[in-house]
């Protein structure tokens, strides 16, 4: 999980860096956008009615589009900011978002996504036993599948609000006779895009 998560700060500061120059057109029209996202997160852990709350951030590059859908490579991790009463759920994942962009000025982008990486339940206090009672867990980690989708709205060139919903997998097979839980997090956060392009210079 800590190499998804160096991965993703890397490709943060690169792009960021390389985008810094670039002046406004319309982010609809761009071949290349960056873009990253942070925002507040509550989680349904899926283990006994368990609920948590989270900070979630992470990048999104476009590369091309495609028939109005605009495919992006994103990465994203949530970090616990409480231990819950159940337990919390850390997670660094990578995969393919899909989006479109409907109205005259780029106003409302749905998506979905599809993601895949690391992560762990942590259990607080004393943590949890096994099923037969023979173990006690402080935490158990996982690969996780992460499916879901959201929207993101407009409010400038760069800044848009967003809302996320994720149903992501985790492998517990230490914990549950099933040897899944089903978490559900839900985030609620802003989204800055960089921009690419330039504008040639107006002359004097």
């Amino acid at each position: 999980m800590r190499r998804t998560q160096s991965a993703a700060a890397v490709l943060f500061f690169a792009f960021a860096a390389t985008a810094a120059g670039g002046q406004a057109l319309a982010t609809a029209t761009q071949p290349l956008a960056l873009s990253a996202f942070g925002g507040a997160t509550g989680s349904y852990i899926g283990l006994d009615n368990g609920k948590n709350i989270g900070i979630t951030a992470g990048v999104d590059l476009r590369i091309l589009s495609y028939h109005h859908f605009l495919p992006s490579l994103e990465i994203r991790g949530t970090k616990p900011v409480s231990d819950g009463t159940v337990a919390s759920e850390e997670n660094a994942a990578v995969g393919l978002k899909v989006e479109r962009i409907y109205g005259r000025s780029a106003k409302l982008h749905p998506y979905v996504d599809f993601l895949f990486g690391r992560g762990k339940i942590i259990y607080p206090g004393y943590g949890r036993e096994n099923p037969e009672g023979t173990e006690i867990y402080k935490y158990t980690p996982s690969n996780i599948l992460s499916a879901g989708g959201g929207i993101d709205v407009d409010i400038s060139h760069h800044f848009a609000l967003k809302l996320d919903a994720q149903i992501q997998r985790y492998e517990v097979y230490q914990i549950t006779t099933s040897g899944k839980v089903w978490g559900k997090p839900i985030t609620v956060g802003v989204v800055y895009r960089f921009d690419f392009n330039h504008h040639p210079r107006k002359e004097k």
